[in-house]
């Protein structure tokens, strides 16, 4: 899978030419195209790995500004110095809001931070973390290092499959179902688990009565939300009786990112109750999340509301939304 560190040249599984040389300044520096006239640049210190698996291309890179940094498929997945931002909002809203979460099931989640927020919480018994690439949680297993705790518990079940065929094959609910997958890129592994059909038929019957589904949805900026987080929460809507939309900036993302919890029981938010269950459920500190940023993060700006309210799209496999960029990432 992997090539040495000093082969910083290389062609990824899409046949996208990744350069690595020096710049005017002596640095090296990683490239990542977000439109067809955008690019976001990190000055390296180094490339500290890169390989492709059967699935999608890795690379592990230290940068600069935001420290190691996780990227697939030409887009940038975490970065050390924000990542908390990204994972905390993906995982604690949705158990907080729950009145007694046990157990919980993740769809992708490889890299191991999703578990790791997860298991912070005292109620909960087991994890199901399911992902389709083994090479790629080997991978960070290996070399991110803030996610062994959370590997070596014993109340984390790591399976390796397709998260529809593992859901679909079990007989056991769960309290949470989390959506920590890649961005839905055309030609990428995991889109279709965004469509109306995957929620309603599959995920939906796998929740028990209070349960809830939360899902990453793309970015939620002003020029950015209607790529794929508006059709995510609409799609929702069709499906669960509640939705609730809520998000956040993540520097390295380079955008105000978008998470969307969905119910058929009502999601209550209020701050107080949220900064009490966090102090009683959850083993140490959160480094962003309480209980006035939670209840403000699902405020929208009038434009993005207004998209919200308004859309009508509705994410099937014959009529999906994509991400620009994959594998559009270079080394420059």
């Amino acid at each position: 899978m992997g090539e040495a560190v000093e082969n910083v040249y290389g062609t990824n599984a899409h046949g996208d030419r990744h350069r690595a040389k020096d710049g005017v300044d002596g640095c090296k520096w990683y490239e990542e195209e977000i439109d067809d006239d955008l690019k976001w640049c990190f000055a390296l210190n180094s490339v500290l790995h890169r390989g492709t698996s059967k699935f999608q291309d890795i690379a592990l890179i230290d940068t600069k500004h935001f420290g190691k940094a996780l990227v697939i498929d030409g887009k940038m997945q975490s970065a050390e110095m924000d990542e908390f931002i990204y994972h905390e909002c993906l995982i604690h809203p949705s158990l907080l809001c729950h009145p007694n979460p046990k157990t919980v099931f993740i769809m992708g989640g490889g890299e191991g931070s999703a578990a790791r927020e997860v298991l912070k919480h005292k109620t909960i018994h087991r994890v199901v973390m399911c992902d389709i690439d083994e090479e790629v949680v080997d991978f960070c297993r290996r070399y991110l290092t803030v996610n062994w705790e959370a590997f070596a518990s014993d109340k984390l079940c790591l399976v390796i499959n397709d998260a529809r065929a593992e859901l679909e094959k079990r007989e056991e609910k769960y309290d949470i179902i989390v959506g920590d997958l890649a961005d839905p890129v055309e030609g990428g592994p995991c889109y279709q688990l965004y469509t109306k059909s995957f929620y309603e038929q599959v995920l939906k019957p796998k929740l028990h009565h209070h349960g809830i589904f939360v899902t990453q949805a793309g970015p939620a900026g002003v020029l950015t939300h209607k790529e794929v987080f508006s059709s995510i929460h609409n799609t929702l809507k069709h499906v669960f009786k509640h939705v609730l939309a809520y998000t956040a900036h993540v520097p390295s993302f380079a955008d105000t990112w978008g998470w969307v919890m969905a119910s058929d029981q009502p999601i209550m938010l209020d701050a107080q109750q949220i900064d009490e269950r966090i102090s009683k459920r959850i083993n140490g500190e959160l480094l962003y999340l309480n209980g006035e940023s939670l209840v403000s993060s699902t405020t929208m700006n009038k434009s993005v509301y207004t998209s919200l309210l308004k859309e009508t799209h509705i994410y099937t496999e014959e009529s999906a939304r994509f991400i620009y960029g994959h594998g559009r990432a270079c080394f420059a």
